[in-house]
């Protein structure tokens, strides 16, 4: 955002020659005698960080934070306001998402902090367990991606920026609502006096029943012999997280700018309500998941030459997770259940299913300033994951047909390396700029797993393969005035299938050891500007349009019979859309903006493998939204009852058009299900006083308490209630 500063500069005139050959040479001594002195009002205008980054190249979208830290309950709710994105969730706090950024969603979309995959502090870990006090900014690259971040993203990448400041400060808060809804977190930073140690630790804690109402569902009444379609709250849906970071290092030394070792924490506990639609119950199955990992970064700007600058990150993490299945019983929404020959999630025998998953991350980046404007950038990243899957229910139960006798254990590799090179220019004071880049993506992959050959098409591949893409991409941005400035890029992008997608996830999701890397020719244009209208009022503009060519398309396939899923690879989808935002800001007492998204992906493959042709040929993609936007509104209302307290309101509104569950060319087209049209209003009133130390929140999630779905028709909380109370200290 383009901040506007008030200064006043003071206008000498002197008297005398000796006097102005002084001041031209800066020599001002108390003997010199001003005549007069005239005071000038002047603005100075400067753009922040995330304002400089919204004008590059690229396709981007950002969000400041640190200005809604006290307002929200988590980073989920700021990242689904962005435009262009769109976040869908199967239930309340905890819930696996989906992220979709210009229509491309799911695992197409990669998560960074600091450049670094967010994979690393454990795959229990989302948007929500982040803690807010240690985030800065938020940043949504659409289409392509630049280099810098090393991952194989072929929908665009979300890339948290952490908070970096040379004081010391703590930053906490602590929040109750709702659905016996708690939520806490910690982040500071301190000196170790004399030493030139710095210490950050970080800790988030959350805990939900997410005994929200589901309504419309059926339960059976015995008394009349049928279903009854009733409301009912969820009673199996409990969620706790615990997570913490502590880093220890050094800044600004002659051998590193920043150096920092440091440990991350994760443990995850999770019950399980519903399969992939509402209509499958559970009533004892669960998840678990804890992780450790250690880490050491790396960053020095003038790295043996000036003009050569290294970051390098280390980290290996040990995540197991394990889900417990071993209830033979069936459950239906009031609660009760008969007695089964099967388990849940799956309808097998009984489960207590482990994945280890080490994960290890390596990340390089060189960059070398050729020149003022002309740079290079080399950037190298390893991951590589393991999937030692192993079933511990015959340790619990000794007779055969009470456990999975058929599983097989099995240990898997998935390794990724990303090699990006990556040129820079700028010309005419920043008015041109380009950028070029090359990716080369490896991947290795070793599978054991056999069991369920049929499912998971492993008698289909071998056992290890090898293989090689490459993309490549460029963008440029010319600026014809303040108001006006064109943005354009392209990349043949490529992305690896993650080991959730081969490998399945343990309970509702199957193995495909089949499954072919994603590639795309994503295409972006856009027109942006901002206009100061004097006095701290500024518009801000930004249009753009998209274009998705995707080969081997990566989508989640849902079994309503069961619940179940798979990701299945769909030969050719487009994707193509636009989207626009437009944002005023008065001075600091109004606020206000609103962003819409359309977007249609389509299936174009014309016929199938056996020569027929394809039903669903020029369909949109089912379960997946394709018109919907944002609007909000803040007030802020300063001095009320001491000089340095604030009073701000804001209003945010959701929409989302309705979509068919199925494919279109399926069924009676009238008579079809699918998700309705949604409106959701929220609101928060924040009161701030002691210069924002501290912050008291009252916010109104769904104030009307409209019905909203997500995932395969699966509902959302109604209206919620939330406190939160912050304390920072700088």
């Amino acid at each position: 955002m383009i901040l506007v500063f008030l200064v006043s500069v003071m206008m000498p005139t002197m008297t005398g020659a000796r006097n102005e050959r002084d001041m031209e040479k800066g020599d001002i001594r108390s003997a010199d005698v001003v005549d007069s002195v005239e005071l000038n009002t002047v603005f100075v205008l400067s753009k922040s960080k995330s304002q400089e980054i919204r004008e590059s190249s690229y396709s981007v979208s950002v969000a400041d934070v640190r200005s809604q830290i006290s307002t929200v309950s988590d980073l989920t709710e700021v990242v689904s306001k962005m435009s262009g994105v769109n976040i869908r969730t199967e239930g309340g706090l905890g819930s696996d998402y989906t992220l979709s950024v210009n229509g491309m969603s799911g695992n197409s979309v990669r998560y960074f902090v600091d450049g670094v995959p967010m994979s690393t502090l454990g795959s229990g870990m989302t948007l929500s367990n982040i803690p807010l006090g240690s985030i800065e900014r938020v940043e949504v690259y659409k289409g392509v991606v630049p280099v810098y971040l090393g991952g194989d993203a072929l929908g665009g990448a979300v890339n948290i920026v952490t908070r970096r400041t040379p004081k010391d400060f703590l930053d906490c808060s602590v929040s109750a609502g709702s659905f016996d809804t708690y939520r806490g977190d910690v982040k500071s930073q301190f000196h170790v006096g004399g030493t030139g140690l710095l210490i950050r630790p970080s800790v988030n804690i959350d805990y939900s029943k997410n005994n929200y109402k589901v309504h419309n569902v059926e339960v059976w009444n015995e008394a009349e012999e049928i279903y009854d379609t009733v409301s009912r709250r969820r009673f199996h849906d409990e969620y706790f997280s615990f997570s913490g970071q502590l880093d220890v290092g050094v800044e600004r030394k002659a051998w590193a700018d920043r150096f920092f070792v440091g440990v991350t924490y994760a443990d995850m506990r999770k019950q399980l309500q519903t399969g992939s639609v509402q209509s499958i119950v559970y009533g004892k199955a669960q998840r678990k998941q804890h992780a450790f990992g250690v880490h050491l970064d790396y960053d020095k700007r003038r790295f043996l030459t000036d003009n050569l600058r290294l970051m390098l990150r280390l980290s290996h993490t040990w995540d197991h997770s394990v889900t417990i299945d071993t209830a033979f019983q069936r459950y239906d929404w009031n609660g009760d259940y008969v007695v089964s020959s099967r388990n849940e999630t799956n309808g097998k025998a009984r489960q207590y299913r482990h994945y280890k998953r080490p994960l290890t991350v390596i990340r390089m980046n060189l960059g070398y300033d050729i020149c003022y404007n002309h740079s290079v950038g080399l950037n190298y990243m390893l991951s590589r994951t393991g999937n030692n899957r192993y079933d511990t229910a015959s340790d619990y139960y000794s007779d055969s047909h009470d456990y999975d006798a058929s599983f097989i254990p099995s240990e898997d590799l998935l390794d990724k390396h990303i090699l990006g090179l990556g040129y820079d220019q700028s010309f005419w004071g920043g008015r041109l700029s380009n950028t070029f880049f090359l990716k080369n993506y490896i991947t290795h992959v070793d599978v054991e797993q056999s069991d369920l050959a049929w499912i998971t098409h492993s008698d289909d591949v071998t056992s290890h393969t090898v293989k090689y893409n490459l993309g490549y991409g460029a963008g440029t941005k010319y600026v014809f005035c303040d108001l006006l400035s064109l943005k354009a890029s392209y990349e043949r992008a490529v992305r690896l299938p993650e080991a959730k997608e081969l490998l399945g996830n343990g309970t509702t999701v199957y193995p495909n050891v089949s499954l072919k890397p994603e590639q795309s020719h994503n295409v972006n244009v856009g027109l942006f500007g901002s206009k100061s209208l004097g006095g701290g009022n500024v518009l801000r503009y930004e249009v753009d349009a998209f274009l998705r060519k995707t080969e081997d398309y990566i989508h989640l396939t849902v079994n309503e019979s069961d619940g179940t899923a798979q990701y299945e690879n769909i030969n050719d989808v487009t994707t193509k859309g636009f989207e626009g935002e437009m944002r005023f800001d008065a001075g600091q007492w109004l606020s206000c903006g609103v962003n819409a998204s359309y977007e249609e992906s389509l299936d174009m493959e014309k016929y199938l493998d056996s020569g027929n042709r394809s039903a669903t040929y020029k369909n949109r993609i089912p379960n997946k939204p394709w018109l919907y936007g944002n609007a909000d509104v803040s007030f802020t209302l300063r001095d009320l009852i001491s000089r340095d307290d604030k009073l701000r309101l804001r209003y945010d509104f959701q929409y989302t058009h309705w979509f068919y569950l199925t494919w279109e060319a399926y069924g009676y087209k009238p008579a079809k299900a699918r998700i309705p049209s949604q409106y959701v209003s929220s609101a928060a009133l924040t009161y701030y006083w002691k210069r924002d130390r501290y912050s008291l929140t009252l916010s109104c999630d769904n104030i009307f308490d409209n019905l909203s779905y997500d995932n395969y028709k699966m509902q959302k909380p109604g209206r919620s209630v939330m406190a939160k109370f912050r304390l920072s200290i700088n």
